[in-house]
């Protein structure tokens, strides 16, 4: 096996233990039909990026396992993806101890239009992938990187960052929990930190992007910001 084969199994293998046990150890139960589906389709779905990426651009599959607090060089991003990994592992907390103490009633409905919220923030991740070969886990410039302008990101600067913010919405709802959504606010908060620094940072060290930023107004949501 190959060592990005390696890192890559590992890496996911880590995350669906992690997850279930965020999910299942404060429910209480295994009998969380919400936590099961949600799993089916956050997993299912970067099983099938992860493994496009293994197909067409193993380049980028390496950067993006290169992930986490470790492996950012700043310290500031250091801190906050050690933030941000805290609060996704809350978003699976908060809507797991909802469901063992029924503090929540969400609409079998809407847990099923939440579910293709997450999907759908899967689609703009895997699109921004399929656009930009670039797109690491850590914020860095390639000696060969250029400006990406079009696809998604001819509508906002940060379209990963746009989509997984509309996973993070899907996510507690998914779960069955109004109350994990108040974990958007530090999640909303630590995301706009890092595209604030990685912009100063690209502005600095990737030639074109200040006239990039110039054009496409937008950083996060179209129209608004």
């Amino acid at each position: 096996m190959s060592n990005l084969a390696r890192k890559t199994v590992l890496g996911f293998a880590q995350l669906i233990v992690a997850m279930s046990i965020a999910l299942f150890a404060p429910a209480g139960t295994l009998g969380y039909w919400q936590a099961w589906v949600f799993l089916l389709v956050f997993v299912g779905s970067a099983a099938i990026i992860t493994w496009y990426l293994w197909r067409n651009d193993p380049s980028l599959l390496e950067r993006r396992v290169e992930a986490g607090p470790a492996a950012e060089k700043q310290t500031l991003q250091k801190v906050i993806q050690a933030v941000a990994a805290l609060t996704f592992i809350g978003s699976l907390v908060v809507p797991a101890l909802d469901h063992r103490f029924g503090w929540s009633g969400v609409p079998v409905a809407l847990e099923i239009a939440a579910e293709v919220l997450v999907a759908l923030g899967f689609f703009i991740v895997f699109r921004v992938f399929r656009e930009n070969s670039f797109s690491a886990a850590t914020i860095a410039v390639a000696s060969n990187q250029k400006v990406i302008a079009t696809g998604p990101y001819g509508v906002v600067r940060h379209p990963m960052y746009a989509g997984a913010l509309v996973m993070l919405v899907g996510m507690p709802l998914a779960l069955g929990s109004w109350w994990g959504l108040l974990l958007l606010i530090p999640m909303t908060f630590v995301l706009v930190l890092r595209l604030l620094d990685e912009e100063k940072f690209l502005a600095t060290n990737l030639s074109g992007y200040t006239e990039y930023c110039q054009r496409v107004r937008y950083r996060l949501v179209p129209y608004i910001w």
